[in-house]
């Protein structure tokens, strides 16, 4: 709250658009900002190492799995939504699905039917130490 914690700033231009009236069948990969306007039937998923926000309309329909650093969202999302740093759902966001997130803003009037998975940062650095029980010797 007070310093020391740092956050990835999210990306602030959009690239790329998908226009309301837009129906898309197949998952979708970017990089930077992408807005949602329309319906897409597949997974939306940011790559590469900097950070990426996606933002969806009040009009947007997503039935997939969303996983980018930032997410705003004011639409439909049907599917799991994996938020690495900042999760924001707008008014009228209706998710069905778990939502993951390091920090999160739910306005007055979203809804979510699924649970909420707050991300620690030993789960966003994905280290795993597997445990070897001890050998006894009798």
């Amino acid at each position: 709250m007070f310093g020391g914690k740092k956050t990835s700033a999210p990306q602030n231009q959009i690239d790329s658009l998908i226009g309301a009236g837009t129906h898309i069948d197949g998952n979708i990969n970017f990089s930077g900002g992408l807005r949602v306007d329309g319906h897409i039937t597949g997974n939306i998923t940011a790559v590469g190492d900097k950070p990426s926000t996606l933002v969806l309309s009040d009009q947007a329909v997503v039935e997939g799995k969303i996983q980018v650093s930032h997410a705003v969202i004011n639409g439909t999302v049907a599917g799991a939504i994996h938020g690495s740093e900042y999760v924001e759902l707008q008014p009228k966001a209706r998710i069905s699905g778990d939502v993951h997130y390091k920090s999160m803003e739910i306005q007055l009037g979203a809804s979510v039917d699924g649970m909420l998975h707050h991300l620690d940062n030993a789960q966003l650095d994905n280290k795993v130490v597997a445990l070897i029980p001890a050998a006894h010797g009798d």
